[in-house]
């Protein structure tokens, strides 16, 4: 309890008397003061009880103690003590009036009342109530280590702290979500906060913040967890009122054991990343045995279900170059997805084997697991953010939206260890599809059932398409012949001459000529298949819609 001016006027030793100000005794005494200073504001913090004995303020002037009265009040001075006998007999009527006016308690010290006295008794109850919240916060400290080694872990680090606190607690994930509350009413409470915990977590850690509840009922501190450039998680506790000495020991305690226990140290970190790296290799060179011998029981469960291949790139907001390196906000893009798929995984019990490589991420999750559903929840939400539409090309799509950088991901077929690398085969070409129509998220079964068409929505496509037939559209345009349109009834009937010759409604020897017509014009044999197959896909790289 912090001492008051309730408890120096109960102080039997200090024999003091209320004079003013009886309605606020309650008020805490930071410090006693003594000053004669006709100003002495300058020189005080406020929460301060001012000892005078009106050496050079003339206490019986009725105006001049008003100003007096009402600057030390306006400065937070919780009392006046003013020493009777020393420089008047009694105490002046003017400064019990200007007291009274300003509702400032004012105390009248006795002769045999040192203000060193008044000083030393104050000073020992600062010192007692900073020590009782000293004791208070080691209690808190060992209270807390020991619910964070339960079998409960962080819930029941929670519930004392809230406990603790008279509030609640609640610890967010890194990617933000909510993982444990207490009491269990404060988990809804806690999700309204989740854009302030996104903001929280964009600064590098330590960093904290305080934010009003959506209730307006609670005062709410955020703490971010991690020792790295970027915070493991964060902590919430929502109290009635400023923490106090005790309660801000406690949230300090609670923040370095949820740290321990949410961030792993670098060193196990460094070797998990070898780790995977090393089980990842060995599966793409086709050595599943050795692979699961590595994997030991830390990615052994993961290789003994079927899971799948996961390639993640960040897309700049131009193409990249062939060896553009990812930007800050690229890579964030990246760790954020890597946070997603490890949270989700932890909540259920599962592995995720996650590789940064190069600009890329490469990650196995379980099929039908909690990672590759956070997975593709992080790209849809990536994608409506971006305002890619589905089959939009991926350089319109990404001007359209304006973004520095956002996200492709490409999905293997479920597999298991021996057909890993066709697998990573799989969903290098999902996210090639992805980049090229413009979408966050394809799946090797999207590519595998779907048609080859929309793949020649590209750019480069339809420049090779048009510069292929450059020569024969020229030719149409002198009004000398229809060669394209013969060209493309003839390869759709497989070459059939009367077929195709009806479709046109010609004959077949007028077929026959303009087929050798496209012959000479190109300087290409349609004899070949390879001629044939790329004429086809340049017909229909041409004629195909260009939101295709």
């Amino acid at each position: 309890m912090p001492h008051t001016l309730a408890s120096l006027v109960n102080h039997t030793a200090l024999k003091l008397t209320v004079l003013a100000g009886e309605e606020r005794l309650e008020a805490p005494v930071r410090w006693a003061h003594a000053s004669e200073l006709i100003d002495p504001v300058p020189y005080m913090e406020g929460g301060e009880l001012l000892l005078i004995t009106a050496l050079k303020l003339d206490a019986e002037d009725a105006e001049a103690t008003r100003r007096y009265v009402r600057r030390i009040a306006e400065a937070g001075v919780v009392g006046l003590g003013f020493a009777v006998g020393v420089n008047y007999e009694g105490v002046p009527q003017a400064l019990v009036d200007a007291a009274r006016e300003q509702g400032l308690p004012l105390l009248g010290v006795p002769r045999r009342t040192p203000f060193i006295a008044i000083s030393k008794a104050v000073s020992a109850a600062v010192a007692a109530d900073q020590y009782r919240a000293v004791t208070a916060g080691f209690e808190a400290q060992r209270e807390l280590t020991r619910a964070a080694l339960s079998a409960e872990g962080p819930a029941e680090l929670l519930a004392r702290l809230a406990a603790h606190l008279d509030g609640w607690a609640a610890l967010y994930d890194a990617s933000g979500a909510v993982v444990a509350a207490a009491p269990d009413w404060a988990a809804r409470r806690a999700a309204r906060l989740t854009d302030d915990v996104g903001r929280l977590r964009e600064r590098p850690a330590p960093a904290s913040s305080v934010v009003s509840d959506t209730d307006g009922d609670d005062r709410v501190e955020l703490q971010s967890l991690g020792t790295g450039r970027r915070a493991r998680g964060v902590l919430a506790v929502g109290t009635a009122a400023p923490l106090g000495t005790a309660e801000r020991y406690a949230v300090h305690s609670a923040v370095a054991l949820l740290t321990l226990t949410t961030e792993r140290s670098r060193a196990l970190q460094d070797a998990e990343q070898r780790l995977g790296d090393a089980v990842l290799k060995m599966l793409l060179a086709g050595e599943p045995d050795h692979a699961r011998a590595v994997a030991g029981r830390l990615y052994g469960g993961l290789l003994d279900a079927p899971f799948r291949v996961v390639v993640a790139e960040p897309v700049a907001g131009e193409e990249p170059s062939s060896g553009g390196a990812a930007g800050a906000g690229a890579v964030g893009v990246l760790d954020a997805l890597a946070d997603a798929m490890d949270s989700a995984a932890a909540r259920t019990g599962e592995a995720v084997l996650a590789v940064p490589d190069g600009g890329r991420l490469i990650v196995l999750v379980t099929d039908g697991g909690a990672a590759a559903d956070a997975c593709a929840a992080y790209a849809a939400e990536a994608e409506a953010r971006a305002g890619a539409q589905p089959r939009a090309r991926g350089r319109a799509a990404r001007a359209e939206a304006g973004n520095s950088a956002w996200l492709a991901v490409g999905l293997s077929a479920p597999t298991g260890p021996i057909a890993a690398a066709n697998a990573y085969r799989q969903a290098e070409q999902a996210l090639s599809v992805a980049r090229r129509r413009g979408r966050a998220l394809v799946e090797h079964e999207d590519v595998a059932a779907g048609s080859v068409l929309p793949l020649l929505a590209d750019d480069a496509v339809r420049a090779f398409a048009d510069g292929l037939l450059r020569a024969l559209r020229e030719h149409d345009a002198t009004g000398r012949g229809d060669l394209v349109a013969s060209l493309r009834a003839w390869l759709a009937r497989h070459g059939q001459w009367d077929a195709a010759a009806a479709d046109l409604g010609v004959h077949r020897h007028t077929l026959r000529y303009r087929m050798r017509r496209v012959e000479e014009i190109l300087g290409r044999s349609l004899d070949d298949a390879d001629v044939r197959m790329e004429l086809w896909l340049a017909l229909k790289a041409t004629s195909a819609p260009q939101g295709e």
